[in-house]
């Protein structure tokens, strides 16, 4: 924390500004602590409490880039999110579905939630949602995440420069349980690569080639099965002429009714 409000010190408005952008814009920055460390840096005055719209404005920025992106790209955008993820389909079906669920509400709490902070603008683009009421819902819960964080700061700046001495005075031990820390999380990250392995490799069949069987007399020992997800079978939407429709979040149900005597096709997201 020291470290950070010294930089702070030297780099100010643009160091607090930045951070928050590059979270909002989908990069692996800690914007939570930077918004703690501004606040603290408004309560010993460093800074005025300007940083706080200036990152409030950041973070819309970036959340307004990947909602437009999202719109445009659809859910090419939230494959490419979801990369440094184990199984990029469930990231997506598991944000898809918080998302769909609670609607726009999603906006407000989305910036708390791990994972569908960065998911919520681009899934609200790709989903069509009016730009104007984006903004609303963003930017009310933008305000919550950025004062929020920073009331933190400035109300424990004392606190958080006891435990930052504390730390300090650990040193060495600190610095190995750190260690400790990320060795851990990589040997997990490895285990849930090896683990969803399977999932990579996804047989796969050209458009032309079932179109030939759909038109042929192999048509009453195939089923095409529509398992795509939120957003993608709204009302009017279009699907392939005979298919079924699963839902992707309850296929252990959705199984069972499928039949056992026909070769199966799916389309999804």
């Amino acid at each position: 924390m020291n470290y950070l409000l010294a930089l702070i010190t030297r780099h100010g408005y643009l160091l607090v500004t930045g951070i928050v952008f590059a979270e909002s814009a989908g990069l692996p920055c800690p914007a939570a602590l930077a918004l703690v460390a501004g606040g603290a840096a408004v309560a010993s005055g460093i800074l005025s409490p300007v940083v706080w719209l200036l990152a409030l404005g950041a973070m819309l920025l970036g959340d307004s880039l990947l909602y437009f992106l999202g719109r445009h790209m659809g859910w090419a955008l939230l494959g490419f999110l979801c990369k440094v993820s184990a199984n990029p389909e469930t990231c997506i079906l598991r944000s898809a579905e918080s998302f769909y669920k609670r609607g726009k509400i999603a906006l407000l709490v989305a910036k708390f939630i791990p994972g569908v902070n960065t998911m919520a603008p681009p899934l609200a683009g790709s989903m069509k949602m009016r730009p104007l009421q984006f903004l609303r819902f963003d930017l009310a819960g933008a305000t919550l995440y950025t004062a929020g964080y920073f009331t933190v700061g400035y109300v424990f700046r004392d606190f958080l420069a006891a435990i930052t001495r504390g730390f300090q005075t650990a040193g060495r031990a600190f610095e190995e349980v750190l260690v400790v820390a990320l060795v851990a999380y990589l040997v997990y990250r490895v285990w849930l690569s090896r683990k969803h392995r399977i999932y990579r490799v996804v047989p796969r069949v050209r458009v032309e080639e079932l179109a030939r069987k759909l038109a042929s007399d192999e048509r009453n020992r195939l089923l095409v099965v529509d398992c795509r997800s939120h957003g993608y079978y709204d009302p009017g939407s279009a699907r392939i002429q005979g298919s079924i429709r699963i839902e992707p979040n309850n296929l252990g149900e959705e199984l069972k009714t499928l039949p056992k005597d026909k070769d199966l096709y799916l389309y999804c997201t």
